[in-house]
């Protein structure tokens, strides 16, 4: 309850809700800081979070041009994991995920992190030799994995499509037993508050419109409240990435699409962890209040509205139906999308930008939600020390020319 008790809520319900402190303050934008951060969604947040307490930065400015948290952080399916196949993503992707299993204790707030695992489906003698391989990769990165058969999948998920007659006949999976999901809201809003204590202002409806160059430097930005100063800018706009970095005079390689994703009216449990499947290109976990929380695969068309198309609908939605034939006849609540900056490889770019000054948190299409610690605190050593840290040195924008790509198009276990 955060130290109320259920008289004080029940005290402001009967003032209407006018005696809480706001979780953060609402701070004028000043004219300098030592690191201006653009974007205040999880990766903006956790980023200004971890300069604070890793590093004692606290003179540090997070920009939003509408609200807080409410980009791509606040329209995903919310899954968290790190069953990926090259050491240097399950390095990334596991670091992030051992940080959410104690986000909640130490943002004191809690982030809603359900540990309930996760099954990637395999539906052919082929996709069973890639099962194994992608489980033995895992196993050497140091990440909990392990191949199920058909009859350990049906015990997990007895309302997968197990018929003869089914599209894809189920043979087995991918099980990570760590994997789970989150509330998209709750990270947003711990990272927030725990930041705003630490003495870092965000600062929301302030729209990034240019940057201040001086002798080929990043020296601060213009935005619709005036110019800000700043040591050192990064920039954690997700899907937008593509059009600051026009501002700031370079091209990043990326293309950015709408992922869709849905979620039905409150049923009973009948799915305790999270299920994807390659083959109908779809994914599925249920939420704490009941709903199907559905997604699947990119809508191929670049684009930067948050609807998506009917065609990616009625794939998603029939794949869905296949896979569980039960949800046939539940209604939908609602639908929406998000928009996601994918790289060449499917892998995040952090580091430099080709602008001194400026630096890059972008490129992580599918994945960013689930990446958020990890990105924030490797984000944080960046600005703060000027250079990588090991775990992030390997998704500097510079492997593009090296040729030194690590392509995990199939990790998320749909189409990237």
């Amino acid at each position: 309850m955060g130290g109320y008790s259920a008289l004080r809520l029940l005290r402001e319900g009967l003032r209407d809700q006018r005696g809480w402190r706001p979780a953060w303050r609402s701070p004028k934008l000043r004219k300098a800081y030592d690191i201006v951060i653009v974007g205040a969604g999880g990766h903006g947040l956790a980023t200004a979070y971890y300069l604070a307490r890793n590093h004692g930065i606290t003179d540090v400015a997070v920009l939003e041009k509408g609200w807080l948290g409410g980009g791509n952080t606040g329209r995903n399916t919310t899954v968290i994991r790190s069953n990926y196949y090259y050491p240097e993503s399950c390095a990334l992707y596991d670091l992030s995920l051992r940080l959410y299993e104690g986000l909640s204790r130490e943002l004191n707030y809690n982030v809603m992190f359900s540990r309930r695992g996760m099954m990637i489906l395999h539906h052919s003698e082929h996709e069973r030799e890639i099962a194994a391989r992608t489980v033995n990769a895992m196993r050497l990165n140091g990440v909990d994995a392990e191949l199920l058969d058909r009859d350990e999948v049906r015990a997990r998920a007895p309302l997968l499509n197990f018929g003869e007659d089914a599209r894809h006949p189920i043979l087995g999976a991918v099980w990570q037993e760590r994997a789970g999901t989150g509330r998209h809201d709750a990270v947003a809003w711990g990272y927030a508050r725990a930041a705003d204590r630490l003495g870092v202002e965000i600062v929301q409806n302030c729209e990034v419109t240019g940057f201040i160059v001086e002798g080929g430097t990043c020296k601060g930005v213009e935005t619709s409240l005036g110019p800000v100063r700043a040591g050192r800018v990064g920039m954690a706009v997700a899907g937008h990435s593509s059009h600051l970095a026009a501002m700031a005079g370079f091209r990043l390689p990326l293309t950015s699409y709408a992922l869709q994703a849905f979620v039905s009216e409150p049923l009973k449990p009948m799915l305790d962890c999270v299920v994807a499947s390659p083959a109908h290109g779809v994914y599925i976990s249920q939420s704490d209040k009941g709903g199907l929380v559905m997604g699947g695969a990119l809508d191929r068309v670049p684009t930067y509205g948050q609807r998506g198309n009917l065609p990616v609908q009625e794939d998603v939605l029939g794949g869905l139906v296949d896979c569980f034939p039960a949800i046939a006849r539940v209604g939908l609540l609602r639908q929406w999308a998000g928009i996601v900056d994918v790289s060449p490889d499917s892998s995040p770019i952090l580091g430099p930008s080709p602008l001194p000054g400026l630096y890059l948190n972008c490129g992580w299409g599918t994945g960013g939600f689930k990446a958020i610690p990890a990105g924030g605190l490797l984000f944080a050593h960046i600005l703060a020390q000027g250079a990588h840290h090991p775990i992030s040195a390997p998704f500097d924008l510079t492997r593009f020319e090296r040729g030194r790509l690590i392509d995990e198009g199939a990790a998320s276990g749909i189409a990237h």
